[in-house]
């Protein structure tokens, strides 16, 4: 029972509690009493220790980099107290300082061009892109986020779509329209022609003008003439010819069609009947195309004119016998002439050019009789030999046909489709019963006329392309001009090769140079890469002489038919030259 005075009542705990909350009176003190207390056991505390203040009401100071809200309100002094603590020397302190333009929010980039031009094509295509900004809180992708997330996020380098959608999404453009329409929903534009959603650009309205300006205004506006946009020259139905001489005929009422066999008696003779002699000296030059001459053509028989296409668009037909000038020039294509082709009387010719026509002229008066078109680029156009058969002609394609026409009726009568390449060159043997071609595919093929079927194909593993092809005077052999700058001769009867006829030593260089024939059939010429014109013996195969003719590649000549020396040349350098 000596235990019971230890415990103290509950009032005074409570009133102790009160007056040392904190227990303050278990720390030794340092101040000595003048008795020793008596010894009494420590009073338990049944609650724990709490804080006086809220701890949500302290954290609510605390932000996040990423929050854009404070839930209390700092006090503006608070606000712009200077910032303490040392400086990070690699921090982004100054990165968003002088962005804030009077244009809008300005940050500086570094991107690579290939990350650049992704993200715009993606945006012009797709109509999103990615943000470059370095703003945590702005949106990861700007523009149509429907787009992103149909695509996956994805972006133009690694998107992959379907053909269809390919074309749909393909920036198309307006239609040109018709040439003959000036207003209304079909009218021409052109290269001017606006592209599909894009938004027209709006007038400006004029200023106010003065008196006499409004009323010079009002008198025009009562007067006011539509002009129709102007066609291109080369534009179907707009084919027109220049006579450049004084008179189209002469004292005796004789166009120039007629042969000179007063300056010329000798064109009346056999072509061929005289010897021929290789050209040494320059004579002549006819100048007036701008361009480069791709090809020439003499006037059959005689050879008293000159025909000659060029890369101008123009053809020109040139006098050979009495004043050496130009007598015609035609205008009727849109893009560079390809081929030219004489009938056999020589009253009527064939064009054809890159703006994808085929055109019949009258070689006397200039006019366009006939145009053809199948949509595709014509190579080579070639009249049918026989004389019962001036109207037809055949047409080598880019799109790996050969066409026959039929000028009568202006349709397609035929069409010969083996070939594996663009055709260059048609060659009539046999006495006009069959016909070979060339192509870009390195054969060489017979057919019969006016059948399909291919009679003889020829392809070897060693066998170049061969652009050109001529026959020979006796019309027993022709020649291909074969792209590994060589010449190799074929029978026109069994179509194989003549081992024995072989003529190297100069170089083409890529160029359908083409190959001639003197008039007795005694020398074979051709054109190079460098300018020059090669001669060879028929016989042995041996180079006889090398004529430096043209600045550039010498694409086209010819031998005169009834001359004994006398070749024309034509080149890229727009120049043609006859030689003696």
């Amino acid at each position: 029972m000596s235990l019971v005075p230890g415990y103290s009542s509950d009032e005074e705990d409570i009133s102790s509690a009160l007056h040392d909350a904190f227990n303050l009176a278990a720390v030794p003190s340092t101040k000595r009493h003048r008795s020793e207390p008596t010894t009494a056991a420590p009073v338990p505390q049944a609650a724990p220790d709490v804080l006086a203040q809220d701890p949500l009401n302290q954290t609510s100071l605390i932000t996040r980099p990423t929050d854009t809200q404070m839930n209390v309100n700092i006090p503006y002094s608070d606000m712009t107290l200077p910032v303490l603590g040392p400086v990070n020397p690699f921090g982004d302190h100054n990165r968003f300082l002088n962005q804030n333009a009077l244009a809008g929010h300005v940050e500086e980039q570094a991107m690579t061009e290939h990350s650049f031009r992704t993200q715009h094509l993606t945006h012009s295509i797709f109509g999103y892109s990615q943000n470059p900004s370095v703003d945590p809180n702005a949106p990861a992708i700007l523009g149509s986020v429907e787009a992103a997330e149909a695509n996956n996020y994805a972006m133009l380098d690694s998107v992959r779509i379907t053909h269809a959608k390919r074309k749909e999404l393909k920036r198309k453009r307006n239609p040109k329209g018709d040439v003959e329409t000036v207003d209304g929903d079909n009218a021409y534009a052109g290269p001017w022609a606006s592209w599909s959603g894009e938004e027209p650009v709006a007038v400006l309205p004029e200023g106010e003008e003065g008196a006499a300006d409004e009323e010079e205004s009002e008198s025009e506006s009562e007067v006011a003439v539509v002009k129709k946009t102007k066609p291109k020259r080369g534009a179907p139905g707009q084919e027109t010819s220049v006579f450049h001489g004084k008179s189209t005929t002469d004292y005796q009422g004789r166009t120039y069609i007629s042969p000179p066999l007063g300056e010329a008696p000798h064109l009346q003779s056999e072509p061929g009947s005289q010897e021929s002699f290789i050209p040494k000296v320059c004579i002549h030059t006819w100048t007036g195309h701008t361009n480069g001459v791709s090809v020439i053509r003499l006037f059959p028989e005689t050879g008293h004119l000159l025909l000659s296409g060029s890369m101008d668009t123009k053809i020109k037909l040139w006098d050979v016998y009495t004043h050496g000038n130009c007598l015609r020039t035609f205008h009727g294509h849109g893009k560079a002439v390809k081929d030219v082709t004489f009938s056999n009387d020589g009253r009527k010719f064939l064009s054809c050019g890159y703006d994808r026509y085929l055109k019949l002229w009258d070689t006397e008066t200039g006019q366009c009789l006939q145009r053809f078109n199948n949509g595709r680029i014509p190579y080579v156009v070639r009249f049918h030999p026989d004389e019962d058969k001036q109207n037809i002609f055949l047409a080598g394609m880019s799109d790996k046909k050969i066409i026959q026409y039929d000028i009568n009726s202006g349709e397609i009568t035929q069409e010969y489709d083996q070939h594996l390449g663009p055709v260059n060159t048609i060659t009539f043997v046999d006495e006009n019963r069959r016909f070979v071609t060339t192509s870009d595919d390195k054969t060489i093929r017979a057919w019969d006329f006016d059948i399909p079927v291919v009679i003889k194909y020829i392809a070897e593993p060693h066998m170049h392309s061969m652009p050109a092809v001529t026959l020979h005077p006796s019309k027993k052999y022709f020649a291909a001009q074969s792209l590994d700058n060589q010449i190799l001769v074929y029978s026109t009867d069994s179509f194989r090769q003549n081992r024995k006829k072989r003529f190297a030593g100069h170089s083409v260089a890529g160029y359908a140079c083409q190959v001639g024939f003197s008039p007795d059939g005694k020398w074979i010429s051709s054109g190079d890469g460098e300018g020059n014109v090669v001669f060879w013996d028929w016989r042995t195969g041996r180079i006889k002489s090398r004529l430096r003719a043209h600045s550039k590649v010498v694409i086209a000549h010819e031998w005169l038919p009834h001359e004994t020396s006398k070749v024309v040349t034509a080149s890229w350098d727009g120049l043609i030259k006859l030689w003696d």
